[in-house]
């Protein structure tokens, strides 16, 4: 079966493409793009910078800077009146997953209205939209290259996946050194985050040989480059590599699909107020573990390209190590157990049994290798706890 691959039309990646965003925005025949960002971001001037950047290329941006960690639908209502106020003819989501998430949905909404559970799995959504050109903050969603945006419902605190082409930015714009002042915590979140959607990239049911290149390559430049920046976060050899690594498993995810992990990811974050990439951290191995005998080769590649078996070694044997480097990399970036994060016991077990529902519900767990059943989500949720 043919394989259907969709990219950004224009991607500028390295040191000082930021820079160039201008040129891009203008060589899409866009004037009026509304930058969609967080106040962080407005805070360390990088903002600022952008804004110039885009009126020295004889464009006229206006800002949006009121997005929220981990989107919710009652945070995309004041974007889309800024779109209609600046009368936008593009948007630029600026920052980590959840400005580029963001901006995806208000680009959506604003051609389209609505509201974004109508717009969730597993409708397809093709468009109109407003174009998006996406500018990375950090080394993990890959939100730049995916036809993906992520929404939680603010009515049933549900995470929503949304998916279609009307969520591909139309351009991505890569610089690795809008990650130089990441600290450690995010990093090391964010770099797992990466690696979980190569890994679950390869294995999905829907991998084909497009996506599996980039996973391989995502996966292995992970495995040397996560540990060196989390301890040297100045460390702009491997600042670069990660950003690279982070924006290919990006695409190969979108052009694949992601699995268990996400699936359980989601509901942790909206119920819980877990950030994405940390949640996906704390299910990461144990999902592993649960999934490998269903692909026991795929596993075992991504074992050999993240340097955690040798060529020579059995598929039994590299899956297996896979999941003993997976334990080791979340310990040696100290990824937290819900328990030691600080969640109430009675909490998280009083979520586990809508938060398995939604699981499955969200489509991803159908990608695993291994299709859990709703018990099986439930007995993963009570033994990642802690």
């Amino acid at each position: 079966m043919a394989a259907s691959i969709a990219l950004p039309r224009i991607m500028r990646i390295g040191g000082g493409a930021v820079d160039e965003l201008g040129e891009v925005v203008a060589g899409l025949g866009h004037i009026r793009p509304l930058i969609v960002t967080d106040r962080y971001l407005v805070g360390t001037g990088a903002v600022d910078r952008m804004v110039s950047t885009l009126k020295a290329a004889g464009l006229e941006p206006a800002v949006f800077a009121e997005t929220v960690p981990d989107p919710t639908t009652a945070s995309l209502d004041a974007g889309v009146a800024a779109v209609t106020e600046h009368d936008a003819d593009c948007v630029v989501g600026f920052g980590g997953g959840s400005p580029m998430d963001t901006a995806k949905a208000i680009g959506l909404l604003a051609r389209q209205g609505g509201h974004m559970r109508d717009y969730k799995a597993p409708r397809i959504n093709s468009g109109p939209a407003l174009p998006v050109i996406a500018v990375p903050t950090t080394a993990g969603s890959g939100s730049e290259a995916t036809q993906f945006t992520v929404i939680s419902d603010s009515d049933t605190d549900e995470k929503m996946l949304c998916p279609g082409l009307a969520f591909l930015p139309v351009a991505a714009v890569v610089d690795y050194r809008l990650t130089l002042t990441m600290p450690p915590r995010l990093t090391a979140d964010t770099g797992v985050d990466a690696l979980t959607h190569a890994i679950e990239a390869y294995v999905s049911r829907k991998a084909n040989p497009f996506s599996d290149g980039l996973a391989l390559q995502a996966i292995g430049t992970i495995g040397r480059m996560l540990r060196r920046v989390y301890a040297d976060g100045q460390d702009a050899e491997a600042r670069e590599q990660m950003m690279l690594a982070a924006t290919q498993a990006g695409i190969a995810f979108s052009n694949s699909s992601v699995a268990l992990v996400h699936g359980m990811s989601r509901p942790i974050g909206a119920h819980l107020h877990v950030a994405h990439g940390l949640s996906n951290a704390m299910l990461f191995p144990a999902v592993t573990e649960f999934s490998v005998d269903a692909a026991e080769s795929r596993y075992a590649d991504c074992a050999r390209a993240l340097g955690a078996a040798s060529a020579d070694a059995s598929d039994a044997t590299a899956a297996a190590d896979l999941v003993v480097a997976l334990k080791e990399l979340c310990r040696d970036v100290e990824v937290p157990t819900p328990k030691s994060y600080g969640i109430d016991r009675r909490t998280w077990d009083d979520r586990v049994p809508v938060m398995a529902e939604q699981a499955l519900a969200s489509g991803s767990p159908n990608n695993n290798p291994r299709i859990p059943t709703a018990d099986e989500i439930r007995d993963l949720y009570a033994r990642i706890y802690g």
